[in-house]
């Protein structure tokens, strides 16, 4: 399946549809299970965002502006949704993530091993929710890095203000058991609003993968 069609199909319909091939149990009305939701753990945002910002800061992290070359890495289509406190949708709010690339490298000008970096991977990349709190990327699965589980970073903002910074991370990587950040989250249902299963696409001829991470923040709608 050619990319631009299973792009499409994402945008359009693989958010939700990805959601119950996942086991999501999001999938309900607006408000529904309110009272059931558990915000999503907070960490920090670490010292690798960017600083300096690609020029391409889209929500497709494998191609870079009109280049041909993708990145080199296990591409993920990595979808959800953002909620409040209420159940409500969370729309218009933005959603950044940044991770490191194949090789364990951030885009930051820091970063340890930064002279093999990607230059194929954004390393970055920025989407606005629609209507029903949708968000959407394709990137890589992470890979680890001396000292840290594999994990993507994320943050939520609303206009200059943020909402949340965490991290999500891979559903059994044996790493999880020693990460040191990743094991501040008390173990059992908080920790689990990190952890993300990374599942294969049944009809990917190229090994594809999609990960569903729905965010809860510690906000209303209206905050």
């Amino acid at each position: 399946m050619r990319y631009d069609h299973q792009r499409r199909r994402f945008l359009q319909r693989g958010i939700v549809l990805g959601s119950a091939a996942l086991g999501s149990s999001t999938l309900w009305t607006p408000g529904a299970y309110a009272e059931a939701l558990t915000a999503t753990a907070s960490q920090g945002e670490g010292p690798f965002y960017p600083n300096q910002l690609p020029l391409d800061t889209d929500n497709d992290l494998i191609l870079i502006n009109d280049l041909l070359t993708p990145a080199v890495g296990e591409v993920t289509h990595l979808s959800g949704r953002v909620f409040g406190t209420s159940g409500e949708p969370m729309r218009n709010v933005v959603v950044e993530i940044w991770q490191v690339d194949n090789n364990g490298s951030y885009l930051h000008t820091d970063s340890a091993r930064r002279a093999n970096y990607d230059g194929n991977f954004q390393g970055y990349g920025r989407f606005l929710t629609n209507r029903k709190g949708e968000y959407y990327f394709r990137t890589i699965k992470p890979v680890n890095y001396p000292g840290r589980t594999p994990h993507i970073h994320f943050a939520v903002n609303r206009g200059d203000r943020r909402l949340l910074t965490t991290q999500c991370y891979i559903k059994g990587e044996p790493r999880n058991r020693t990460d040191g950040l990743l094991n501040r989250i008390p173990e059992g249902k908080l920790r689990d609003t990190v952890i993300v299963d990374f599942k294969p696409i049944p009809e990917s001829r190229t090994g594809e993968l999609a990960a569903n991470f729905d965010l809860v923040l510690g906000v209303t709608p209206e905050d």
